[in-house]
């Protein structure tokens, strides 16, 4: 007698059931996920954010964000307003930290209006200005939050990225690299915006000149320093306006 099981249609609808089963199990388990998953990455957008402002747990040499059990507070208390800068308009957003930079850079590219989320925040008398960018670096993407004064100058910076070289390009998250960039100035003597260049051959390695527009490069990651300035010289240009709005 011929077993059942033999048949190649068993076979068909053996896979064809196990596809349903488990298919069934990983969109189960996708949806049981997605509040913790949306939340550690609202958790990580404030503590980029806070990071960038300089409310971080630093020791000499490392960079460490705020623990993940404070950072909700530390959020509310040193960020007073999240802004959304859409067709030259600002307007306050409590949501804007959930803004995809990648969508919104997507949108741009077809025609569309960019959205531009700025968080303002209030610490030791100072206020800051935090901008999020992303780029693309040797590998994947990049990205970065910004922190600046009114005259768009920097006051503090967290850099990341998804798949650069360790111990050359991925060095552009180490405190030595980040830390270059604060006090740096955005915008030349006239107003007009320069960017800072991440710079191979830097006449200023100890970064002593903050008025050059220039950071010293990464050895052995040139194409990852161009990534850098390509981003920051694409996305912070387009808060310009805003900057301007702010001295009137």
């Amino acid at each position: 007698m011929e077993n059942r099981t033999d048949k190649n249609s068993y076979t068909i609808l053996f896979a064809i059931g196990m596809v349903l089963i488990v298919g069934s199990l990983l969109a189960f388990t996708a949806s049981s996920l997605k509040p913790t998953i949306t939340e550690n990455q609202r958790m990580e957008k404030q503590q980029n954010i806070l990071y960038a402002m300089g409310v971080n747990d630093n020791d000499e040499s490392s960079a460490t964000f705020i623990s993940t059990d404070k950072v909700a507070g530390e959020f509310s208390k040193y960020i007073t307003k999240q802004l959304v800068i859409e067709n030259g308009n600002a307007s306050e957003n409590d949501q804007a930290y959930l803004i995809d930079v990648k969508k919104e850079q997507t949108k741009a590219k077809a025609g569309e209006t960019r959205r531009l989320p700025l968080f303002v925040g209030e610490k030791d008398g100072e206020t800051y200005y935090i901008a999020p960018i992303r780029g693309k670096g040797l590998w994947d993407a990049i990205w970065a939050y910004i922190a600046l004064d009114k005259d768009m100058v920097v006051q503090g910076a967290y850099f990341d990225h998804k798949g650069e070289t360790p111990g050359l390009g991925a060095n552009i998250k180490q405190r030595f690299f980040m830390d270059d960039f604060i006090g740096e100035h955005l915008l030349g003597p006239s107003g007009d915006f320069k960017g800072i260049t991440v710079a191979k051959g830097n006449a200023d390695p100890k970064n002593l000149d903050k008025t050059d527009n220039e950071v010293d490069a990464i050895a052995g990651a040139t194409i990852t320093g161009d990534g850098v300035t390509a981003m920051i010289r694409s996305d912070l240009k387009l808060y310009v306006p805003y900057f301007k709005t702010l001295k009137q």
